[in-house]
């Protein structure tokens, strides 16, 4: 009852990056930039897999839905980010706190289980690859992305669930530039401590587990591409993981720094910038990523330009 009585503000402030005024118009531009070129180019490969037949295979359907996720996970972030740095009015209603922890939480948790899937199709596709049709059909790929899907809603639902039901009474300024779990559990004036193991929990069997199954993938496939006796055989094969192993990296490394120790720890400047980079810096890289060092989308592009310069001149000619 009492805390009731204390809840009475209907919004949250976030904080921005700085107070600077030069940094206050950098960096809204910076991240305008960023956001646009994620757009870009996750909305490309997403148009490149649609038409071109050679990326109609397992690998590329999960790099499809790799792409929804970076385009709507950046989505809930930026534009209000953007909106708070362009009129200066840095509050958000809990109900829009609410649900962009929601979409945050579900897609972040659906893109860890997608890359651990995704590694999963690289290690049958190396290791065993005259049953890889069988363990990668249609069906399973799709049972495989819903399951992503699925289990990335139903843990950001209950932790939303669970952290919106807690009165805050302790500050309206949540210490990010977005409606993190964190720094929203350290307003709360109830008692989290079992709020925050459970967190721990789901990130260690989200975040951890999904690490070790993908650590363990490709330790097989290291050892298989070993055995390979040609060089170039070698080469190729690496080339058809390598992109994915350097997004595991770069997206692990930033997503367990974050979620895989106390909330009491938690530092507001260094934590946020962290957090930038699995938010707006790796969905803008993935796509780079995987066009750059990957030949099957390369020609894709390529394909794709030719025949857009091929009916320009036909245009041309006709007229």
């Amino acid at each position: 009852m009492e805390y009731k009585n204390q809840t009475i503000e209907i919004y949250f402030l976030l904080n921005v990056f700085s107070d600077v005024t030069w940094l206050r118009i950098v960096l809204p531009l910076l991240f305008l930039i960023i956001y646009l070129l994620t757009l870009l180019g996750n909305v490309l490969l997403i148009i490149l897999r649609k038409m071109d037949p050679r990326l109609h295979t397992p690998m590329y359907f999960f790099l499809g839905h790799l792409s929804f996720i970076d385009i709507f996970f950046t989505t809930t972030i930026a534009p209000k980010m953007l909106a708070n740095f362009f009129s200066g009015d840095n509050s958000i209603t809990i109900l829009g706190c609410a649900t962009q922890m929601f979409f945050a939480l579900a897609l972040g948790s659906a893109e860890c289980l997608l890359i651990a899937v995704m590694a999963y199709d690289r290690h049958v596709a190396i290791c065993q690859p005259l049953r890889y049709h069988i363990l990668m059909s249609k069906r399973i790929c799709f049972v495989l992305a819903a399951t992503c899907w699925f289990s990335g809603l139903v843990n950001s639902l209950l932790h939303t669930v669970f952290t919106f039901r807690r009165p805050f009474c302790k500050s309206r300024e949540i210490k990010h530039f977005f409606c993190e779990i964190q720094p929203l559990l350290r307003l709360s004036c109830a008692d989290t401590h079992i709020h925050e193991m459970c967190l721990f929990a789901t990130s260690v069997t989200i975040v951890l587990c999904t690490f070790l199954m993908i650590f363990i993938s490709y330790v097989h496939i290291i050892s298989t591409i070993l055995k390979i006796k040609s060089s170039n055989g070698k080469s190729k094969v690496f080339s058809t993981c390598s992109s994915h192993l350097l997004v595991v990296i770069i997206f692990y490394g930033t997503i367990m720094s974050i979620y895989l120790r106390p909330i009491s720890s938690y530092i507001s400047d260094t934590d946020r910038a962290i957090s930038l980079l699995y938010t707006m810096v790796i969905p803008m890289c993935n796509p780079l990523i995987y066009s750059v060092r990957n030949k099957e989308v390369k020609g894709a592009l390529r394909k794709a330009m030719g025949n857009n310069v091929t009916l320009f001149k036909c245009g041309r000619h006709l007229k």
